[in-house]
């Protein structure tokens, strides 16, 4: 009579004298689980690392400067530490009249170029969805060319338009009638004045910012179906009622984006003002952004605690609309 082997696995050991199977079998689902949820973390850890490394440390040490009077003798190797100075920086900043006229003109600035970008970025968004497929997608590539030009060519652009005595915007002024605009345009200096400087700054900002928001407004409209449109009309409503009860509902999530976005690019403007204004004799003009680069590295002697301190304030500021717009996310269940 053929007799049969029995064959036991290593992996399941009979349990000896004294050995608990149910605790045997304990350690296997524990172990399995181990495995399972280690993949996935170990999968994304050399990403995590790499994000802290570019992301957190420069912020960590943005603090560190900000919190010590370190200067541009502090950067030899033969030179003294770095001294520590508590919060002297965030003092002498707060306290400085010259930072809150800064701090007014950068939400201000702000405000405008988040504004007319946003609206008008809409209004061409909206247009953009009512022409033909060909003929829209002509428009949105050649705006597209707008926003891919790089910010020192654009601005460039700009300072020759408004140059005093060689500008196209001056001589084009002063050709107009006398009772319509007034005289004297063609040796107008724009990049004096704080008035003047900005309203070529938000419309340099404006002409390289509208076109991401007319294109993504665009995709959003094209992902409404239109039978709610339809529907609308048949209830009588017109295109203001529609927008505001359809189109805005619907893509509310995309412009709660696209704002904060907006708000955050802006917010740290620097390219363009520093070449429109070409030099920075009056104060008036500053923004965070530059008054940032003046304290750091074009003061006489750099002070790049002083320099640290601002951007500390202008990245709480970031952190501020960042939350808001999470937390709107998060009432409106839009981040599951």
């Amino acid at each position: 009579m053929a007799q049969t082997a029995e064959v036991t696995t290593p992996a399941d050991p009979a349990p000896g004298p004294g050995r608990d199977p149910k605790a045997g079998r304990a350690d296997h689902s524990l172990l399995r689980t181990i495995l399972k949820k280690t993949p996935p973390y170990a999968l994304i850890a050399p990403a995590l690392i790499f994000l802290a490394v570019i992301l957190l440390w420069p912020i960590a040490q943005m603090v560190w400067n900000s919190l010590h009077g370190y200067t541009i003798r502090h950067l030899s190797p033969a030179g003294p530490d770095p001294e520590w100075n508590d919060f002297e920086h965030y003092i002498r900043l707060l306290s400085d009249p010259g930072f809150w006229s800064i701090l007014r003109n950068t939400v201000l600035v702000c405000v405008l170029m988040v504004g007319i970008t946003m609206v008008l970025g809409t209004l061409v968004g909206i247009l953009l969805h009512k022409l033909p497929q060909w003929f829209s997608t002509v428009v949105a590539v050649g705006m597209m060319l707008a926003w891919a030009t790089p910010a020192m060519s654009a601005s460039l652009v700009f300072r020759w338009l408004f140059l005093p005595g060689r500008g196209l915007v001056n001589h084009v002024l002063e050709s107009l009638p006398d009772w319509l605009v007034g005289s004297g345009w063609t040796d107008y200096n724009w990049f004096l004045e704080p008035l003047s400087l900005f309203s070529v700054l938000i419309t340099v900002i404006v002409w390289q910012s509208f076109p991401f928001v007319a294109v993504s407004v665009l995709a959003g409209l094209k992902s409404i179906p239109n039978e709610l449109y339809e529907a609308a009309r048949m209830d009588g409503a017109g295109g203001w009622r529609s927008f505001w009860n359809i189109t805005l509902p619907m893509l509310r999530p995309l412009f709660s984006l696209i704002l904060v976005l907006q708000i955050i690019w802006d917010l740290r403007v620097f390219t363009q003002l520093y070449v429109l204004a070409n030099s920075f004799q009056n104060k008036d003009v500053y923004l965070l952004s530059y008054y940032i680069y003046q304290q750091g590295f074009n003061a006489s002697p750099p002070n790049y605690g002083m320099g640290s301190a601002i951007a500390v304030v202008m990245t709480v500021m970031i952190l501020i609309v960042t939350a808001y717009y999470l937390r709107i996310m998060i009432r409106q269940g839009e981040t599951r």
